[in-house]
């Protein structure tokens, strides 16, 4: 997050970095200086704050968000503490930016996996109504953090020396397999991750209407989700037409010549900002179904990238105190 604000160039006057006690001291470079990490207390806010990212668990952001808010300060939460909380945006940028206002401080990052789908659902739903949406992800193992990447490094070495594997971040060896399943199984029988995707569009596109299935496959790739999606039209609308309005989506970047062999890939997704969307064609079991390939860099557009974006358009509408 703290390189992204670099490479965009935010307008930062000063910045202050938290976190917890076993951090303290060190430092973060930004702008060829180092920036010390201080210790997170429920003190560490001030009004002289305007903008405050979160990249805590949940129970920390339901605690610190709301004493920063409380100071006037924006916050941009990465967790899934306040998704799903009625008067708390949950935004996308290219996607729901209106529903960002100066009164509401507590602004929701998205899942990852929701926001690169979105971004390429938006703007075929404005054109004509999607009625049912299908999708299955292949999600890189960093959407697990930092110690999934190395089980998965440790892994294939291990493997490759002719060693057997003892999972530990995962309930099985996730080199050379897939897992289906994204957190933990719900009384549906949907993981945490799939519902995540289900209510989490359905409020970002601003339409309760629509029914949605996921299902959420972690997958041996380090960095970039992968997703296939079946959208179902209220109307007719060809593959041609998808494509076109595709190509003219904020964000998006369509990578679509079969007879070359090009589609979006993860390994060309990582470090890169765009949405990617491939393999546009018809649904040949409905009517008016459309399928299409979606991958993204999950660290940047699916975290810490959309968190910036969100905090360029409340710099864009003026909301922070002293603007004109």
């Amino acid at each position: 997050m703290v390189s992204i604000l670099e490479e965009r160039n935010f307008p930062v006057e000063a910045l202050r970095l938290f976190a917890s006690a076993r951090s303290e001291g060190k430092t973060i470079p930004f702008r060829g200086n180092p920036v010390r990490i201080e210790r997170l207390t429920p003190d560490s806010f001030d009004r002289n704050i305007d903008l405050l990212f979160f990249s805590a668990g949940t129970a920390i952001s339901r605690e610190y968000a709301s004493i920063a808010a409380k100071l006037g300060i924006f916050v941009v939460d990465n967790s899934s503490c306040w998704r799903m909380e009625e008067a708390v945006p949950l935004v996308v940028p290219e996607v729901n930016s209106d529903a960002l206002s100066p009164e509401k401080k507590i602004i929701a990052n998205p899942n990852c996996s929701t926001i690169q789908m979105v971004c390429a659902l938006y703007p075929l739903h404005r054109r004509v109504r999607i009625k049912r949406i299908i999708v299955s992800t292949y999600q890189a193992v960093s959407g697990a953090g930092q110690k999934a990447i190395v089980e998965l490094e440790s892994q294939i070495k291990t493997l490759a020396e002719g060693n057997r594997v003892n999972p530990v971040v995962f309930p099985y060896q996730i080199a050379h397999n897939l897992i289906p399943q994204i957190d933990v199984f719900l009384e549906n029988g949907y993981t945490k991750e799939e519902m995540k995707m289900v209510n989490e569009t359905r409020k970002i596109m601003g339409d309760d209407s629509l029914m949605i299935t996921a299902t959420c496959v972690r997958v041996p790739v380090y960095v970039g989700h992968s997703e296939a999606v079946t959208v179902d039209f209220a109307e007719k609308l060809s593959a041609a037409e998808a494509t076109e309005i595709l190509k003219s989506a904020p964000g998006v970047t369509v990578i679509d010549d079969p007879s070359k062999l090009l589609y979006p890939l993860p390994i060309l997704a990582a470090g890169r900002d765009e949405v990617f969307v491939g393999r546009i064609r018809k649904d040949l079991s409905v009517e008016n179904g459309i399928s299409f390939w979606v991958v993204s860099d999950n660290l940047r557009k699916g975290a810490a990238l959309n968190a910036v974006q969100i905090g360029e358009v409340l710099l864009q509408k003026k909301f922070f105190r002293g603007s004109i």
